[in-house]
């Protein structure tokens, strides 16, 4: 299973997102998780982690979304983003001291 940062399809009809195109060449489960709000997404469950007010958008292919959401929502870490999330994309950017 992988965990992405950013949506698998981008509207209720299924039109493919990253995540999306990502499960087509690997085959095995894509969970997206979204920072924002993309219009049209509306299928995409917003969870809430910590204190935070602004939601995570999930969204999934190869694994039911309710069991997804249930799995970022309980991810490691006290804030909106989790902990793991968080530490990939410092390494992305170049960050390699990871705090």
């Amino acid at each position: 299973m992988l965990v992405i940062d950013g949506y698998v399809d981008l509207d209720p009809t299924g039109r493919p997102g990253l995540g999306a195109h990502l499960h087509a060449q690997i085959r095995v489960p894509v969970i997206g998780v979204a920072k924002t709000a993309f219009r049209g997404a509306e299928h995409a469950i917003t969870v809430h982690r910590g204190t935070a007010v602004r939601p995570l958008y999930v969204t999934a292919t190869g694994i039911a979304i309710e069991q997804a959401a249930r799995l970022i929502a309980n991810m490691a870490g006290s804030h909106r983003i989790p902990d793991a999330l968080r530490r990939v994309d410092r390494l992305a950017r170049g960050d390699l001291h990871l705090r």
